[in-house]
C-alpha cells in the first residue's frame, strides 16, 4: 500500500530528469523558455512594422522615400511618416479650423444610411479605448460563471444606459461586462450582470489578458528571479541524479537571498 500522500490540487510534483537525454531535454526546455518570448515578440514587430510599411508607402511620393536614395529599403520609414501623419492630424483637430473641419466631415458622414452607423460605432469604441479619461474595461472583476461555484474573469465596462436599464427586468444596479475566452482575449462573451454580483479584483487589464491567454500557467506578480531560480534548481536536480558533482557557484546561485527582515540583531 503506497501512502505516499497526493499532491494539493493545482500542484504539480515532477521527478527529476535524469541521465543524459533528462539533461538534454531540461536544457532545451530552459532554452526554448528563454529564446520563445524573444523571439515572438521580434516576429510581431517587425510584421507590424512592415505591414505599416506597405500600408503608407504607396501614399509616399518617390522623391521622399529613403529606398530612392539608398540601395536597400529602410525598415520603419512608413511607420515614421504614419506616427508624423496621426500626431499633426491631432495638432490640427484641436484647434478651431481642425474641428470646423471634423465637424463638417462627420455631418457628411452622418447623412450616408449605411456608412453612418459604421463611422458612429467605430468612433465610440476608439473614444472609449484610447481615451485617456476613460476608465472602461481596464477594471478586472470576478463573475459567478458559467454554473454556481465555477468563477471567470471579466472586464468590467460601463452602465447600461436608459433604454436597456429600464427593460432589465430586475430592480438591481447592473453593469457592463466582458468576458474574454482563452486562448484568444479578443473574444469572449458580453452581457449585462446585477453590480453586486461582480467582485473587483486588483487586476490591471493587461495582467488579467496574460492570465488568460496562459491559462492559468502565468500568474500575476511572479517574480521573475524566481522562474529563474526555480529553473536552475531544476537544473542543478537533474546534474545530481546523473552523479554530478555540484559546483560553489551552483549552490551560491540556487541558494535563496536571505530577506532583511529574517535577520535578528
Amino acid at each position: 500500500m503506497n501512502d505516499t500522500p497526493n499532491p494539493p490540487l493545482g500542484e504539480t510534483v515532477q521527478d527529476p530528469p535524469r541521465g543524459f537525454m533528462g539533461r538534454i531535454r531540461n536544457y532545451f526546455l530552459t532554452g526554448l523558455i528563454v529564446a520563445g518570448p524573444v523571439a515572438i515578440t521580434f516576429y510581431l514587430t517587425w510584421w507590424f512594422v512592415n505591414w505599416v510599411d506597405g500600408f503608407v508607402r504607396p501614399f509616399v511620393p518617390l522623391d521622399y522615400r529613403p529606398e530612392t536614395y539608398l540601395p536597400f529599403a529602410v525598415p520603419g520609414s512608413g511607420l515614421v511618416v504614419a506616427f508624423l501623419a496621426l500626431t499633426m492630424l491631432g495638432f490640427l483637430t484641436a484647434n478651431l479650423i481642425g474641428r470646423s473641419l471634423v465637424d463638417l466631415g462627420e455631418r457628411l458622414l452622418g447623412r450616408m444610411p449605411v456608412v453612418r452607423a459604421i463611422y458612429r460605432g467605430l468612433k465610440q469604441v476608439f473614444e472609449t479605448l484610447f481615451s485617456g479619461n476613460g476608465n472602461s474595461l481596464r477594471k478586472v472583476g470576478l463573475v459567478e460563471f458559467p454554473s454556481p461555484g465555477m468563477w471567470s474573469i471579466v472586464l468590467i465596462s460601463l452602465p447600461p444606459n436608459e433604454e436597456i436599464a429600464t427593460k432589465i427586468p430586475s430592480p438591481d444596479e447592473h453593469i457592463s461586462v466582458f468576458l474574454p475566452c482563452a486562448p484568444n482575449p479578443t473574444t469572449g462573451f458580453f452581457f449585462y450582470v446585477p453590480r453586486n454580483r461582480v467582485i473587483p479584483v486588483d487586476l490591471s487589464a493587461e495582467e488579467a489578458a496574460t492570465l488568460i491567454m496562459s491559462a492559468g500557467v502565468v500568474q500575476p506578480g511572479s517574480d521573475p528571479q524566481k522562474k529563474i531560480a526555480a529553473l536552475a534548481a531544476t537544473a542543478l536536480a537533474a546534474k545530481k541524479a546523473a552523479g554530478e558533482p555540484e559546483s560553489a557557484f551552483s549552490r551560491r546561485r540556487v541558494k535563496a537571498p536571505e530577506k532583511a527582515s529574517d535577520k535578528v540583531d
